[in-house]
Parts: structure tokens; C-alpha cells; sequence
């Protein structure tokens, strides 16, 4: 199908995922919507809970697999919305709407251009399409649920608002509560162990610690304390003092690795609510970075979470759109954005997917 109709096609798709509601854990009608529409060009799906993937006509084992993947599920409006969230206007060749830009442009965009590669045969690489849930919410059911069913790949790229430059590598996060112990005493007297001045070494420990690896993308590994408690009344000596470490990693390390050096340096009890957001990158000799340089586009470090967290594989992110309209009253995207979008998807694709 030439890529025209297939932009066309997408649009209209996008209209109707913007109209229906679709906030994370609530995203059954747009995985309908999906899966339907898929099936419309012939595609055989397969599903879980709300997650819709397939793959291309000509699926050979014995090739490698390219991962193309976005979520269908949004966060709820804000309350500075003006217009209906949920109606797809399009004025002066902006596409109004909850999700049009986070992350339905970018969705639609490799639906479509999965769908340009899906009847093809004789391609270098197999492509896995993956549209998934809750996303906005790093949830458990989403594309974490579905990656041990999706199959060895090799590489993925993931549609998220970059305005089509190179997001190569993409911090990492960990949340850490820490509690340090003392003992309780009158305030008036000498008496107990202070668990404040205890947390405090930490808390300087945290806030001066440089990790010797330096990511070439992000620079330094970056570690904020957040949140702090302790005491219940002026004359008691706190016998606990808790306090949370906000913790953006580097792909210089692994979040196993950054926990590690952490407790080895501070004597208070660290606990990580997860370790599963883990840092992501692709070298920049990749070939599909280098077929997007080629095509005069930029790499830079995403400093924003994504489904990216969740792959163990090289993986790209990639989409047309802003994230600076992410979550924002009113949300947008241009029309012909997503028809660049398709266009450089296919073209990027296109150098390594085909021989020359």
C-alpha cells in the first residue's frame, strides 16, 4: 500500500483512539479498535489482557526480528483543558485530543509503517508489532506482560513524541526509601541516639557521591533525597528517621550495579520500591542510528521515561510529536507530523531491512 493512504488510514485511526477513552487500565475499547483495524488489512493478531502485537506476512525464524512498539493508553485530563478531550478536531492542520500526541501519533505512525513493510517478502530483519497498555503508569500489565511471549528480537525502536531525532539512550529510575535506626530519649536529658543526626552522613553521603562512570549522553549519574520524616513531639529524641532518594541512572551502569554501591557507602537500611525501570541505549553505530543520521536527524539523551525501561534489547526512541505537549491542557499534534513521521520510519527502515 503506498504510504499516502496508509497516513490517510492513520489519521483516521487516531481520530478514533482520541475519541474514546482510554486511561491506563481502562483500555479495552482502544485495543478493540486496534485489533480490528489490523485485521482489516489482514493481519492475524494476538492479544493479552489489553495488549495487541503481530507480525509481518512473511515472519522467518531464522531472521532477526525488529520490535516496533507504543502504548494506546493515556494519562486523565488536566483540569486547564478548553476543549472536549475526547473530540478529534482538526483545525489549521492541528489533530486536537487527549493522547494525539502522547502517544497516538507515534502509535498510528508504526501501525502504519508496519503495515507498509507487513506484505513484503525477501526483508532482511522479520518486524514485531506491539501496541500496548498502561505505559503512563509503568504498569505490570503492559508491554512487560507480553514480551516473553513476543519472541527473540533484536532490536526495538519505540514511538514516543522526539520529533523525529534519535533518542539513544534514556535514564533509568529507581526510588529509594531509607531508614535509619536510633533510640529514643528525653530531649531535656543526654539521652537516646538521635536517628536525625544519624540520617544526616547519609543524606550528605547522597547528596555528594560522583559515580566514577559518566555517561557520554547524560553525564553523571544524579541521586536527589526527596522526602524526609521523623519525630512525634518536640521533647522526644526520634528513635527513626526515614527519608526517599530519587535516583536517575545512566546507561554507564545497571540499576543492580548503582544499588550495590550505594549500600556499601551508607549505614542506613535501603530499600528500592523497583528496579525494573532500567537505563536504555543503542550504540551509535547502529545501523538503524546511522540510517537516521543519514537522513539528517539528531541523537540526544531522553531525560523522561518510557516502555524503553522495560527491554533488555538495544532499543531506539523515535516518534513524531513533542514531549513538551505531553500532558498538556489542550493536546496536539500536526497533521503532517505523523505523515513525516510514516515517511521516515519507512525510509530508516527501508536502509537495512533491504539489501542495496
Amino acid at each position: 500500500m503506498e504510504l499516502n493512504k496508509l497516513a490517510d488510514e492513520s489519521i483516521g485511526l487516531l481520530k478514533k483512539l482520541i475519541a474514546t477513552p482510554s486511561f491506563s487500565k481502562e483500555e479495552r475499547q482502544t485495543a478493540q479498535i486496534i485489533e480490528l483495524f489490523l485485521k482489516q488489512h489482514g493481519v492475524r493478531t494476538y492479544t493479552k489482557l489489553n495488549n495487541i502485537w503481530a507480525y509481518n506476512k512473511y515472519f522467518d525464524a531464522s531472521k532477526p526480528t525488529i520490535l516496533l512498539n507504543s502504548h494506546h493508553d493515556t494519562v486523565k485530563p488536566n483540569s486547564g483543558y478548553t476543549r472536549d478531550p475526547f473530540s478529534p478536531d482538526v483545525e489549521d492542520g492541528i489533530l486536537y485530543g487527549l493522547g494525539s500526541n502522547d502517544a497516538g501519533g507515534c502509535l498510528v505512525s508504526l501501525i502504519a509503517t508496519f503495515l507498509y513493510f507487513y506484505p513484503q517478502e525477501n526483508l532482511n530483519y522479520n518486524f514485531c508489532l506491539a501496541t500496548t497498555a498502561e505505559e503512563e503508569i509503568s504498569g505490570n500489565n503492559g508491554l512487560e506482560l507480553v514480551i516473553p511471549d513476543l519472541g527473540p528480537l533484536e532490536f526495538a525502536i519505540v514511538g514516543e513524541p522526539t520529533q523525529m531525532n534519535l533518542a539513544i539512550a534514556e535514564r533509568g529510575l529507581m526510588v529509594l526509601d531509607c531508614t535509619v535506626h536510633g533510640k529514643a530519649g528525653h530531649a531535656a536529658r543526654e539521652e537516646g541516639e538521635n536517628a536525625i543526626y544519624k540520617a544526616l552522613n547519609d543524606i550528605e553521603w547522597f547528596r555528594t557521591f560522583q559515580f566514577p562512570k559518566v555517561s557520554e549522553v547524560f553525564g553523571p549519574l544524579k541521586m536527589t533525597v526527596t522526602i524526609i520524616n521523623a519525630g512525634s513531639q518536640h521533647n522526644v529524641v526520634p528513635a527513626t528517621c526515614t527519608f526517599t532518594v530519587d535516583v536517575r541512572v545512566t546507561d554507564a551502569y545497571r540499576n543492580e550495579e548503582v544499588l550495590d554501591i550505594i549500600r556499601q557507602h551508607v549505614s542506613c537500611e535501603v530499600k528500592p520500591r523497583s528496579i525494573r525501570l532500567k537505563p536504555s541505549s543503542i550504540d551509535k553505530n547502529h545501523p538503524i542510528v546511522q540510517a537516521g543520521l543519514s537522513l539528517g536527524r539528531t541523537t540526544y539523551g531522553s531525560p523522561t521515561t518510557s516502555d524503553q525501561a522495560l527491554l533488555d534489547i538495544p532499543s531506539l526512541k523515535l516518534g513524531p510529536g513533542d514531549s513538551g505537549r505531553s500532558h498538556i491542557a489542550d493536546e496536539f499534534i500536526y497533521v503532517d507530523e505523523i505523515r513525516e513521521g510514516i515517511t521516515l520510519y519507512v525510509q530508516m527502515l527501508e536502509k537495512i531491512v533491504k539489501n542495496a
